[in-house]
């Protein structure tokens, strides 16, 4: 008779991410995995090397178990506690079916607290918008309920230490939600039912089209059942919820295409919850789309795009591990006139603060001696990283320079303002990559994508190797003559 799996910290931050992804690592079928992609890989040793930094740097006693495994690693972690180590690192605890590794177990107030050491940041967003993460929430909640059910624990205020160098509490039982309040522990006790359930098999999941699926191991898998399927979530932004409680009544695209959507339309609501009239309208015109053979985009609202002799077509690549932009690439068009680009990208040569600044002020002043021009870009990362940039960077440009930079007369983001707003495609999303596919482009690379950018980056950082610099490079230009080519999809419209 098999032992039934534990619920383990990753199994929870797994479900948070993706419901079914837990039940196809521990039910599917293993030949159908993908290979680990190699930007996944990336942040495993990116967070392995900093686990290692940070404890290397403490300047406390600290008991490391990371030399023991399986049982014999929770035998000395249960020793450790009962004699009250005020440090240990590499812990294992246990109890029923709840199997915890918190990275930390801290000992205070006359019980233990659990930590997690992440490369990445403690929460989302800055100062007083600053949230919890709730696939770090579960972890460490995780752990408090087992040293809780052990008789070891002293509060539910758990802590992260993150890249920032930052302690983040968790404080478990503190109100999160402003319109709907929650707390870390809710959110928990909910996932942890949920994960159960996945583990006795008595819930069922389903997969769903998102973009996060790409890193994934079953992505090849779950396209494929998708696709079988006929799987509402295939047309763009009609996610998981929507596809949940629209199921019942309408399962596949086929369905939604042929349906009278207005007989489930009543006024300023629709039969399901969450989707508004027009909103499921929007969806049946997308079904049929999808459903029509042969069909093109079209513009659903009127365009008026600015005009300027030189049009700048913008792309930037970021390493997020090391918090780094580490190339602001352009390629600039004369006139219309494709014979005239000329692809311009300026690229750090080590991943110092200083040599962020020169790109930074190297890209500014490529600006500044183009203008005037129009600047297409696609979705707002570039103006968000810019704004990073110039906090970081004072003296390059002001913060009044950087939002007349991206004003829309003068800047124009192709994906919110225009491909969302004004108009509809016969793709499953509305990606710069499957956008500019389907107008014929291709890029050089065989495997285009940011995450691998910030592979090759790092690859390039460990070897000097010019090959790899040169792939990054023509990544990235392929990049900005993608959102030309959207571009000018757009106005053939």
């Amino acid at each position: 008779m098999s032992v039934a799996p534990k619920i383990t910290a990753a199994l929870l931050y797994d479900l948070i991410q993706c419901p079914h992804r837990p039940t196809m690592d521990l039910y599917g079928d293993r030949t159908k995995r993908d290979k680990v992609n190699a930007f996944v890989q990336l942040l495993w040793e990116k967070g392995t090397a900093f686990e290692v930094e940070v404890i290397e740097g403490l300047e406390q006693p600290i008991l490391d178990l990371t030399r023991y495994a399986g049982e014999e690693k929770e035998r000395e972690t249960l020793e450790a506690m009962q004699r009250g180590e005020p440090l240990i690192y590499s812990a294992r605890i246990t109890t029923g079916d709840l199997l915890g590794d918190p990275d930390l177990l801290r000992y205070e107030d006359g019980g233990y607290v659990a930590g997690d050491i992440k490369s990445g940041s403690g929460e989302y967003g800055d100062g007083e918008d600053a949230q919890l993460k709730k696939h770090y929430g579960v972890q460490l909640s995780l752990y408090t309920d087992i040293l809780d059910q052990q008789g070891f624990a002293s509060s539910r205020r758990p802590f992260v230490w993150d890249i920032h160098g930052a302690e983040i509490v968790y404080d478990l039982d503190e109100a999160q939600g402003k319109r709907n309040p929650w707390t870390m522990w809710q959110v928990y006790q909910e996932t942890l039912k949920r994960a159960r359930g996945i583990v006795a098999r008595t819930e069922v999941t389903s997969p769903a089209y998102s973009g996060p699926c790409k890193l994934c191991h079953w992505y090849t898998a779950c396209v494929a059942d998708l696709e079988g399927s006929d799987d509402l979530t295939l047309l763009p932004e009609l996610g998981r919820a929507k596809r949940d409680v629209m199921s019942d009544r309408i399962s596949t695209i086929s369905e939604l295409a042929s349906a009278d959507v207005e007989m489930f339309i009543s006024g300023k609501r629709s039969d399901f919850r969450g989707i508004g009239p027009d909103t499921l309208r929007k969806f049946h015109d997308r079904a049929n789309l999808t459903k029509t053979k042969g069909a093109r985009p079209y513009l659903t609202a009127s365009l008026h795009l600015p005009h300027a002799q030189t049009e700048l077509f913008f792309d930037i690549e970021v390493d997020p591990m090391r918090d780094h932009c580490y190339l602001h690439g352009f390629v600039e068009r004369r006139d219309g006139e494709v014979s005239s680009e000329k692809y311009n990208p300026f690229f750090t040569d080590d991943v110092t603060a200083e040599e962020e600044e020169r790109a930074f002020a190297d890209a500014w002043r490529y600006i500044c001696e183009n203008q005037p021009c129009v600047i297409y870009y696609y979705s707002k990362y570039e103006r968000t990283i810019w704004r990073k940039l110039q906090v970081k960077y004072p003296t390059v440009c002001s913060e009044n320079d950087i939002e007349t930079l991206f004003d829309p007369s003068q800047s124009v983001d192709l994906y919110f303002d225009v491909v969302r707003k004004a108009t509809e495609w016969p793709t499953r999303d509305h990606s710069i990559k499957t956008l500019a596919k389907f107008l014929g482009f291709n890029w050089r690379d065989m495997d285009p994508s940011g995450a691998a950018s910030i592979e090759w980056f790092d690859r390039w950082t460990r070897t000097g190797d010019n090959t790899i610099k040169q792939r990054i490079l023509d990544y990235n230009e392929d990049d900005c003559l993608a959102t030309r080519v959207v571009l000018d999809g757009v106005r053939a419209l």
